[in-house]
């Protein structure tokens, strides 16, 4: 347990100071994000995720952060890529759960 919160600790520590100048003015997916981080950590503390789902999740996370990036390269997040990072964040939701309930 001490192993996984030095390993992943570090990184949800940069998540956080990447995202909170962001969060000031954040819409709904980058607070969505943060919440699936927040539910993430959460189940590492407990012990409900180990360190293989851990970062599993967070990969997931982190290539939900990627996409979005490209989709804002043009200054605006059309319809259909809000969309789709609706269903990709859905998709990382369900994920957390049953990583985290079973």
């Amino acid at each position: 347990m001490e192993r996984t919160v030095r390993i992943l600790l570090p990184s949800f520590v940069f998540g956080l100071l990447v995202a909170l100048p962001i969060l000031a003015g954040a819409g709904p997916i980058e607070e969505r994000q943060q919440h699936q981080q927040d539910r993430i950590a959460e189940g590492v503390a407990s012990g409900s995720l180990n360190p293989r789902e851990a970062t599993r999740l967070e990969r997931e996370q982190a290539a939900i952060g990627a996409e979005k990036r490209a989709f804002l390269r043009d200054g605006k997040l059309g319809p259909a890529e809000r969309a789709k990072l609706h269903r990709d964040q859905n998709r990382a939701s369900r994920h957390i759960y049953k990583e985290k309930h079973d």
